[in-house]
């Protein structure tokens, strides 16, 4: 686990936010801006894998080139002592798993907006 490490003597990571396939993303203090972030890290079964590092990187570079309100921004790429990871900006909140699960039903209105937002992001990073 990577709790109170350090990547690049920059980013201490702080706690598990969650996780898929291939990541893991940790809430993480940026030590030189002062300023909380999120570190999505390649999943340590996949470090050796060019193919999966490849594709880590290609997810990498296609966000940073994204400007929108409903995508956060990506902030640094990089590898430290073969942990790959992306730091990004960390927004306080729910997910929208979790929103879902404790106001469902959702009124239709809400509903709409919530998919109005996603849609915007979406085909945004499409153009």
């Amino acid at each position: 686990m990577l709790i109170g490490k350090r990547l690049n003597d920059r980013y201490k990571i702080i706690s598990l936010i969650g996780g898929g396939g291939m990541a893991n993303v940790y809430l993480a203090r940026d030590i030189i801006l002062d300023r909380d972030v999120a570190v999505k890290v390649l999943r340590f079964d996949f470090a050796n894998d060019e193919q999966f590092i490849k594709r880590f990187h290609r997810e990498a570079q296609a966000a940073t080139s994204l400007n929108h309100e409903n995508i956060v921004t990506i902030y640094d790429v990089g590898e430290d002592e073969g942990i790959y990871y992306i730091v990004m900006e960390y927004v306080r909140g729910y997910t929208l798993k979790q929103y879902i699960h404790q106001h469902a039903p959702l009124p239709v209105p809400k509903a709409l907006h919530i998919m109005e937002q996603l849609t915007s992001a979406i085909a945004h990073a499409h153009e």
